[in-house]
């Protein structure tokens, strides 16, 4: 476990923290320390669970998870968070299951020039991501009207903007408490190796 402020382990944790623990357990069994980071205040490992799953891993979601994985990525790129991009870049490239094209993608994102790959409304949501990181007081209506001229729906254009605002949240709480990934297991999907 490591971060900038301590964090309680299971065998400290009273029985109020341990059912949060649990609710924040990952498909490893494990709990991550960007949700072991809130142990001082299990109310907001809860909330930042519920957020969490109803931003990238509801199953209403219809966006593909894979560009969900990459919006979350790039925004972490933005914000320098190599936690985040760490975990979900794997999900990404787990999900786009071909390293040719994962390469591609993470090249473009690296160098902030996403339309190098990118067209149409993979482009135009990256785009907004970006610019919602960056410069969210500039938003205006037209940046929304831009993503439903893609062909997008405003369901999808929701989706994509919880998961900008949840990663632009996640990535300031990790890089303000100093969170890494030592001792996580990165990635939220299974080697098969």
């Amino acid at each position: 476990m490591s971060a900038w402020i301590s964090m309680i382990s299971d065998a400290d944790a009273d029985e109020d923290l341990l059912d949060a623990l649990q609710l924040a357990r990952t498909p490893h069994g494990t709990v991550d320390n960007v949700m072991r980071v809130h142990s001082h205040r299990p109310n907001t490992m809860r909330g930042h669970v519920a957020l969490y799953r109803a931003a990238l891993h509801d199953d209403t979601n219809t966006l593909p998870e894979w560009l969900q994985e990459t919006i979350s990525s790039y925004v972490s790129i933005l914000n320098k968070c190599p936690y985040s991009l760490a975990n979900h870049w794997a999900n990404a490239r787990h999900l786009i299951a071909d390293d040719i094209k994962a390469d591609a993608i993470e090249e473009a994102l690296q160098a902030g020039t996403p339309e190098t790959f990118f067209t149409g409304s993979e482009l135009a949501l990256l785009n907004y991501a970006r610019k919602l990181t960056l410069h969210p007081a500039d938003m205006q209506k037209a940046d929304v009207e831009s993503l439903k001229a893609t062909g997008l729906n405003d369901g999808e254009i929701l989706e994509a903007n919880q998961i900008i605002g949840y990663f632009n949240y996640v990535n300031r709480l990790l890089n303000g408490l100093g969170v890494s990934t030592d001792g996580d297991t990165v990635g939220y999907y299974k080697n098969e190796a």
